[in-house]
């Protein structure tokens, strides 16, 4: 703060110095020698008035006596001119040629400036943002070699400017979508609440909320999210996300016609060709096959990622998903050994990170020790980031995390399983879970 203002002092000074010296500057007086230069210009007019008169006189436009008279007016003009100027000639002898500076001017700019400026930035300026901890980049969560402390510190420096902004809508929902990719879904409900109340009518924002609430609830849009899913499709009928949600809302509660056609609308909106769209093309099998009163097509029926926008629910697809050309299938089981140390609702993490580089997971699927063994498909369309998926590096480590908090970062005594150097399109993977974390 301190710093702020030295710098503003010495600007505003910079300036004074550019505009007083300019203001100060002596300058000669105006009032008699500009009276005298009018009248030579008025004596020149004259002297060209006689000249046109003797031009007509010669073209015969004037006769003589009309030449006389106005000849005669203009020398009576020029005689009156003449003794004027020589009045004020002596006249202006004795005075001074200097004019007065205009001090007076020159103390309201040197202090009221400083004071305006002071004024006006306490009352439109933002004083409090100077001393603010700077907001960090979320670019940063997944650059080179960064350490998972570093990505909680991170974080924390986020939620912590936040909470001096309180009416910052872009830093909400940054933070918002930076709890859910790192899977802390009640703080990031807690953030999109904040979010969405600086900005109720913003679909994307309520589909977003729906997501990482459904999340909370084992993957279940009924309560809740489905209410917040209704009210995102009433203000953008067209919002992609919000029609997946609603097309798995309905499905949940056996409305297969409403899914089907959910789902249909927001694949007419979907580049064919992409993980998206292939999780729509599958639930629209399973909600036709429930429809015709067959068995799903997949294996865990009506759960599918959801648009790019909302990276958490991506966890949601499939288990047994058709492999896409960027992925890695296997099996995740728990060690015997092990069995005595978890309970059915401790929070399972299967995820893929690059072998090299940065240690942000590239995807990741969340479950609990009750489903395990678990058969899983890990591609493209659980990327946390457009920028770090499964496609973008060859060579990638596949790993499985018991963590008794549910919480994404690795923590002491968690335990964890991995397989190094897996090939994109690996299957049959087996890991198994043998390792306490210290």
């Amino acid at each position: 703060m301190t710093t702020f203002w030295i710098l503003t002092a010495a600007l505003t000074a910079l300036a004074l110095a550019h505009v007083l010296p300019a203001l100060l500057r002596p300058r000669p007086a105006k009032g008699p020698l500009d009276a005298a230069t009018r009248r030579a210009s008025t004596l020149a007019i004259l002297r060209e008035q006689a000249a046109q008169l003797d031009a007509e006189l010669a073209a015969g436009s004037l006769d003589v006596d009309q030449h006389r008279v106005a000849r005669e007016d203009i020398e009576r003009r020029v005689l009156e001119e003449t003794d004027q100027v020589g009045a004020v000639t002596v006249k202006a002898t004795p005075l001074n040629t200097t004019a007065e500076r205009p001090w007076k001017i020159a103390w309201i700019l040197a202090l009221g400036i400083p004071l305006l400026v002071a004024t006006l930035y306490s009352h439109v300026g933002s004083p409090q943002a100077i001393d603010a901890p700077p907001v960090p980049s979320v670019a940063s969560l997944g650059a080179d070699n960064v350490t998972d402390e570093q990505v909680e510190e991170l974080v924390k420096k986020l939620a912590a400017a936040m909470e001096q902004k309180p009416d910052d809508l872009a830093g909400w929902t940054l933070l918002a979508r930076t709890y859910a990719v790192l899977q802390r879904f009640p703080e990031a409900s807690k953030a999109y609440a904040r979010a969405s109340a600086l900005s109720p009518n913003d679909a994307q924002l309520l589909a977003d909320h729906a997501d990482v609430l459904a999340m909370l609830q084992g993957q279940k849009l009924s309560g809740e999210p489905a209410r917040l899913v209704t009210r995102a499709l009433q203000i953008d009928p067209k919002n992609v996300k919000a029609l997946a949600l609603a097309g798995g809302a309905a499905y949940e509660a056996g409305q297969y016609p409403q899914a089907i056609e959910y789902w249909t609308l927001a694949r007419q909106m979907t580049p064919s060709d992409t993980p998206f769209s292939e999780n729509l093309d599958r639930s629209l099998v399973d909600a036709r096959n429930a429809l015709q009163g067959g068995a799903p097509a997949s294996s865990s029926p009506g759960e599918m990622a959801v648009a790019p926008s909302g990276a958490t629910a991506a966890e949601g697809s499939s288990q047994a998903a058709p492999a896409t050309s960027a992925h890695v299938a296997g099996q995740v089981s728990l060690s015997p050994s092990l069995a005595g140390k978890v309970s059915p609702a401790d929070t399972v993490f299967i995820f893929a990170r690059a072998a090299e580089g940065p240690r942000m997971p590239l995807a990741i699927l969340r479950r609990t020790v009750a489903d395990l063994p678990i058969t899983f498909t890990l591609d493209d369309a659980m990327a946390m980031s457009p920028a770090m998926k499964l496609s973008n590096f060859p060579i990638v480590v596949v790993g499985a995390r018991v963590s008794k908090t549910g919480n994404a970062l690795p923590s002491p005594g968690d335990l964890s399983g991995q397989v190094a150097g897996v090939k994109i399109g690996t299957e049959g993977l087996k890991i198994v879970i043998d390792t306490v974390q210290p």
